[in-house]
């Protein structure tokens, strides 16, 4: 495991918590996303030796740490710049908690993505050339 590398590239999850927040609507989000995933899987695969899925797991796992603790600090900014966010809590459970709903569901987000920048990381170590050491 790289844990460097791995804080490294989960330091693009803050600063897409932060973003979020202020300046990406919802909508064009996933397109931030997968271009990030993309980057952090060729350097996934680049600089590690091993462990490619868990090393992509791990990034997504520190990711939600991220998203989940700055997006329940600025709820009220991140609810006023989604006003989607009011329709789609009031039919959740616990919709008078939506911080708490926030804390529970993160890490459900978290492993979700995990195994999907796991699954990237995985490809495209077959796919990348490794630099001779």
């Amino acid at each position: 495991m790289n844990w460097r590398l791995i804080f490294q590239l989960s330091l693009f999850g803050l600063a897409m918590a932060f973003a979020t927040v202020y300046w990406i609507p919802s909508r064009i989000e996933p397109f931030f996303w997968l271009v990030i995933f993309i980057f952090c899987a060729y350097q996934i695969a680049t600089k590690c030796s091993g462990h490619y899925f868990l090393n992509g797991f791990m990034v997504s796992i520190f990711n939600c740490v991220w998203i989940t603790g700055v997006h329940i600090f600025l709820y009220h900014t991140y609810r006023a710049n989604h006003p989607e966010m009011d329709s789609m809590t009031s039919r959740m459970p616990m919709p008078n908690h939506p911080r708490l709903f926030m804390l529970l569901v993160g890490p459900l987000f978290g492993i979700s993505f995990g195994i999907v920048l796991g699954l990237f990381s995985s490809v495209a170590s077959r796919l990348v050339r490794k630099k001779a050491i």
